[in-house]
């Protein structure tokens, strides 16, 4: 009993029937706040070197000469790794992309030229970081500088065409076409036409940077210890890459400083370290990024600009449909991006119940930093021009923001889009009647009468976004036919120790997330014990034999697929169990029952006090095996639990499937007010109203809501990167991108609905990443706020000195246009 030392306090904290749905504090959050973590800096071996890196500092330039001899001459500096070294001895990455995409010549160094200002050139390693940073600054680069195209426009141009070998700057389009949408808009009532719309280009800025210890094998394989959070799929980029087998690779996670997506895209800066190290003779080497080489090339959220929307919408102001033409810039090297192109699709129609839309969709390289997945992934971007839609027509037709959500949302669930993709559950309407009710909507609106009469900018918006969860993979093939990828799938492993202690072992890779935590409440309802009495083991690691290849932390998931697969080995293990169990206690297998007795765990025949625990209900396996039944031999109380959605190959000629398998939603109000002198927001009230289906931690979900509001309201207001025609970034820096701190975050009022899923044992969906609804909220509640003005807002972030420039722009009102045809 004694190494269930928490069990007091957890008792305490839990009155119900069941661990799941407890306010449980995390499990992990013992060792994390007292410095015990394992994170990838805190990594320390015998003989280990340290890799800097030497970066172009133009966006796009020919390497003319490259001379590292006086780096190699400063003492404690081991060798040096160029990109032409780097091709002799490396692949080039595979490429997920179409066709053309198949000849980009993506490698961990550039090779012949840069293509983006901050592409690593020269690697440096040395005995440790101080001397590697200093001898970076003594490697002689020649460049010539060339021509760059650094926005849409100029990328289509294809005058600077950035890797010859795919021929163009248009990387790949696809047209999604539903419905009747030619006849819609010739019945429709009302047509809004918006010339364009912009989604800005932000960083993720986690607390840990992207970072890697690589170690080289003398047998030839290679040991990572990483922070990649999707390392599943950074193996089999890898592997390809250095010429090894995925057995030859062993990568291992553990601790992660958080994530959003953006350290999928951290395997090139991998890729580099063990060849590093393999130079170094197998040396481990270590890279740990600089914040400001992170703000310059760790991974950017994608940026999107909405052309030629045009809303077709009935008498009442319903919306019948949409057409536009989306661009999304996914930086120098596509790498992870074009899933990019189809994941958006999972939540076509967002939260509306519109049938008809065409969307023209184009993807372009551009020498700026590489696209990466960040919170909300592919959906934020349409899911906030979807919102900007809704308000738009609100607006120039005159309804009402909420009135004009409630004649368009979606009501009956499960809710199968134009294009396939199955909402599971829902209820809209009530999410915003409870944030209504919760800000104090009435008031609001009566304060706003009385600002209005002062001339004052108030304004209050609403933003309903979705938080699509578990990919169906087999979408990418709509992008590249040829990809082998569908489905999902998840592992764990789940044994029952030699002492009788309950392990599990998890596949993915938590940043923050609490999967210790809520593994272990699932454990403990399934074995009838208590989650202090449950070891849960997270993190990535290939010799475990505890993941898939899909594993890893991402997309909004584990909940659904991670603790699936966790059930599903509980599910084996109990089996294994009851027949041990029934064996010794001479019983029928229907008489047993798990609970907890004064041995600790056991298993006990009902109404009896005939048990026995689990110490030796293992020993039957590992220490006392003679005389046993010989089916039996079978039973090993160490189960492998693979978990695989229901999911179908989608239809990549039609561009139909269902493409996810979950939809969590998220309703937000913000009240704001704009400072007429300063051009400055200031949010006075803010309300959140999160349906994740089945709740299992409210703690834990408590603060993701808390996280996703934060990282929302900071791109709205304060951060955003910007590039000047030159393809260099000014906001490489905390003084230049202002990340939002505590400081700088209102109170938040948050609730909850749940209506659980239908399509997870556990009626959860995923919720981690958010939907970005403070984006469409807070580009709502300024348009309010403009109302008397006239004002659009048709680019997701708005600072102080764009603002003003679109209050005093003259020719605002000619960005948007209405045709009626009644009355």
């Amino acid at each position: 009993m004694g190494r269930y030392k928490d069990f007091a306090n957890i008792a305490d904290r839990h009155t119900g029937d069941k661990w799941v749905h407890a306010a449980l504090s995390r499990k992990e959050d013992g060792r994390l706040i007292r410095g015990q973590g394992l994170f990838v800096d805190d990594y320390k071996v015998d003989g280990m070197l340290h890799m800097m890196l030497v970066r172009s500092p133009y966006a796009h330039a020919r390497i003319v000469r490259i001379d590292t001899s006086r780096a190699e001459a400063l003492p404690g500096v081991v060798c040096t790794l160029t990109g032409a070294e780097i091709a002799s001895v490396c692949n080039p990455f595979m490429q997920i992309g179409p066709d053309a995409a198949q000849n980009i010549r993506d490698f961990p160094l550039a090779v012949e030229k840069a293509v983006f200002q901050g592409e690593p050139v020269v690697a440096v390693i040395a005995e440790n970081p101080r001397i590697a940073a200093d001898a970076i600054h003594l490697v002689d680069v020649e460049y010539e500088a060339l021509p760059v195209a650094t926005d849409w426009k100029s990328a289509l141009e294809d005058k600077a065409v950035i890797h010859p070998g795919m021929g163009t700057n248009h990387h790949w389009r696809g047209l999604y076409e539903y419905g009747e949408v030619d006849k819609a808009f010739a019945e429709a009532a009302h047509v809004v036409k918006i010339d364009q719309m912009d989604f800005h280009r932000t960083a993720a800025t986690p607390l840990e940077t992207n970072a890697v210890v690589a170690t080289w094998a003398a047998s030839g394989g290679v040991d990572f210890f990483c922070n990649n959070s999707f390392p599943a799929i950074a193996i089999q980029m890898i592997a390809p890459a250095l010429g090894l087998s995925i057995d030859q690779i062993h990568c291992k996670t553990q601790d992660i400083g958080g994530s959003f997506g953006i350290k999928i895209g951290n395997y090139p800066y991998m890729a580099l370290a063990a060849l590093a190290s393999k130079k170094s003779g197998g040396r481990p080497v270590k890279w740990i990024e600089t914040r400001s080489e992170h703000m310059l090339a760790g991974g950017h959220g994608g940026e999107r600009t909405f052309l030629d929307t045009e809303v077709a919408l009935d008498q009442d102001g319903v919306i019948t449909a949409v057409r536009a033409r989306h661009i999304d810039d996914c930086g120098a090297y596509p790498r992870y991006e074009p899933l990019g192109c189809v994941i958006w699709s999972q939540v076509l129609p967002a939260c509306y119940k519109v049938r008809n839309l065409r969307i023209d969709f184009n993807q372009v390289v551009t020498n700026k930093g590489p696209a990466s997945p960040n919170r909300g992934y592919s959906r934020l971007q349409h899911l906030w021009f979807m919102e900007r839609v809704i308000d738009i027509c609100g607006h120039t037709l005159g309804i009402p923001s909420d009135e004009m959500r409630l004649r368009n949302y979606i009501r009956e669930f499960p809710y199968t889009t134009p294009n396939g993709c199955v909402y599971d559950s829902g209820n809209y309407p009530l999410m915003l009647e409870k944030a209504k009710a919760l800000i104090g909507w009435d008031k609001w609106k009566e304060k706003q009468a009385e600002a209005r009469a002062e001339s004052r900018w108030l304004g209050i918006g609403i933003g309903t976004t979705l938080d699509s969860g578990t990919n169906n993979f087999g979408q990418a093939r709509m992008v590249n036919p040829h990809l082998p990828f569908s489905g999902n799938s998840e592992v764990a492993t789940i044994k029952l120790d030699i002492d009788g202690s309950v392990v599990v072992t998890l596949g993915s890779t938590p940043s923050g997330q609490g999967h210790e935590t809520t593994t272990a409440q699932v454990v403990a309802d399934e074995l009838g014990i208590r989650p202090d009495m449950v070891e849960v083991r997270t993190g990535f690691d290939t010799a475990a034999n505890s993941h898939g290849g899909h594993s890893g932390s991402y997309a909004s998931q584990f909940a659904v697929t991670g603790l699936s697969a966790v059930h599903g080995a509980c599910q084996k293990l109990k089996r294994e169990m009851k027949m041990l169990a029934a064996f010794a206690l001479e019983a029928n297998e229907n008489d047993l029952e798990f609970t907890v007795g004064r041995q600790g765990p056991e298993l006990r025949v009902k109404g009896t006090e005939r048990s026995i625990n689990y110490w030796a209900l293992s020993s039957m396996v590992n220490i006392n095996t003679a005389g046993q039944p010989e089916h039996f031999t079978d039973i090993t109380l160490n189960i492998r639990h693979v978990y695989r959605p229901p999911f179908k190959i989608p239809d990549i000629e039609k561009k139909t499937g269902n493409l996810t398998l979950t939809y969590a939603s998220q309703l937000h109000i913000a009240v704001i007010e704009i400072d007429r002198l300063t051009f400055i927001p200031k949010i006075l009230s803010y309300t959140a109203i999160d349906d994740c289906g089945t709740v299992i931690n409210p703690k834990i979900v408590a603060g993701q809501v808390h996280g996703a509001v934060a990282h929302g309201i900071g791109s709205a207001l304060t951060e955003g990167h910007v590039y000047d025609k030159e393809g260099n970034l000014l906001t490489s820096t905390f003084t230049d991108y202002a990340p939002i701190t505590s400081m700088g975050m209102p109170d938040l009022l948050i609730d909850e609905i749940e209506t659980p899923s239908p399509f997870s044992y556990n009626g959860a969906k995923g919720m981690g990443e958010g939907g970005g609804a403070p984006l469409h909220t807070i580009s709502a509640a300024i348009q309010d706020a403009l109302f008397d003005e006239g004002v659009i807002i048709r680019k997701s972030f708005v600072p102080p000195n764009d603002l003003y420039e679109v209050i005093k722009r003259a020719d605002r009102s000619s960005a948007t246009k209405v045709e009626s045809r009644i009355g």
